[in-house]
């Protein structure tokens, strides 16, 4: 698969930087990397829009002034590209996200290890911190989770390695779904099913204690529902993967299906929001 990737220099780089990923983010962008002036961007070569990329700029500038350049990239062997920069997620004390190629490092209390099929660095970094620092606080034991946008499986893992009982991870895209397995094998997970789709692939008859998302504040609001109908009284909701600007609108529209807020976490304006069903 080719790529188009975006390099951006702003001015000043903060906030811009994290303004600009959040609205990227809703485009289509999924991977970003912070650079000495600005920040790389990059997306598969069908999915590239310009104008939608004209836009997004277009909202940014008042917080800044905005240049960049449009590359093309033809496939190539991004594992490699990713190894030369990926550095572990350490969160606390609590967990260690590393991939196969890093030692091991004592101290935590959980070690997941990760290896990405289609990298080109670890994403959101804070989204990944803040949303495991909300999870070391809330009690999986025993509990039934659904992970909404598995990605790497990450999360999921973390769950499990909590203490959950029955763990579904679902993913729309293809190598996402490859990719959870691979990682639920390599670090030993024996409760995760993982499910290649979108919320259809949520049963009817499936109701989860925990029901994790860490998407991107589109799908947030357009699938919030589906999470909603998977919730019994109690059950808890973890929403991450957008921006501070964008908690408002969340809340508004969760408290639409009886979820009330109980926790709120920020790391660079990069923000989880808990609930919990009435």
């Amino acid at each position: 698969m080719n790529y188009k990737e975006v390099a951006f220099k702003l001015e000043p780089v903060l906030p811009a930087r994290d303004i600009l990923t959040a609205y990227l983010a809703e485009i289509g962008y999924e991977s970003f990397v912070d650079s000495k002036e600005g920040l790389q961007v990059y997306i598969p070569e069908v999915d590239f829009n310009d104008s939608a990329l004209k836009e997004t700029i277009s909202d940014v500038e008042p917080f800044c002034k905005v240049s960049y350049e449009v590359i093309h990239h033809e496939k190539q062997n991004w594992n490699a590209q990713w190894e030369s920069s990926f550095e572990p997620v350490e969160v606390k004390d609590t967990c260690r996200i590393r991939a196969p190629f890093h030692e091991t490092k004592a101290g935590f209390i959980h070690e997941i290890i990760i290896e990405p099929k289609m990298s080109f660095g670890t994403g959101h970094h804070e989204t990944t911190k803040t949303i495991i620092d909300a999870m070391s606080e809330i009690d999986f034991q025993g509990k039934s989770v659904l992970d909404m946008g598995t990605g790497t499986g990450v999360l999921a893992i973390y769950a499990e390695k909590l203490g959950a009982s029955e763990l579904l991870a679902i993913d729309i895209e293809n190598w996402a779904y490859e990719n959870t397995i691979e990682n639920v094998e390599v670090n030993s997970c024996s409760k995760i099913e993982a499910r290649l789709g979108g919320k259809e692939q949520i049963k009817s008859s499936e109701v989860f204690d925990v029901v994790i998302a860490n998407i991107n504040r589109n799908i947030l609001l357009e699938d919030m529902h589906s999470y909603a109908a998977a919730m019994k009284s109690g059950s808890v909701l973890l929403l991450s993967g957008f921006y501070a600007l964008d908690a408002a609108i969340l809340t508004e529209k969760a408290s639409e299906f009886g979820l009330s807020g109980f926790l709120r976490k920020e790391e660079n304006s990069w923000t989880v929001l808990g609930f919990r069903k009435d």
